[in-house]
């Protein structure tokens, strides 16, 4: 297992999916849904800003 934040781990559709579905849930959650939901996408977007996911390098997963 690799855990080194300075390799990116995701790919370029992976980081547009996730930058797209954070940005949503970061606004649903201002438009009512709950500050849950703009934490998770806050999380989501983090991700996809560092290119780098934990759960990706637990499992030893990449997509680039």
């Amino acid at each position: 297992m690799r855990f080194d934040y300075k390799q990116p781990n995701i790919g370029n559709t992976d980081t547009l999916i996730r930058a797209i579905a954070g940005a949503l849930m970061i606004i649903a959650g201002f438009l009512g849904g709950g500050w849950i939901s703009a934490a998770i996408g806050a999380v989501v977007l983090a991700t996809a800003y560092f290119r780098f996911c934990p759960a990706y390098a637990l499992f030893n997963f990449r997509t680039n």
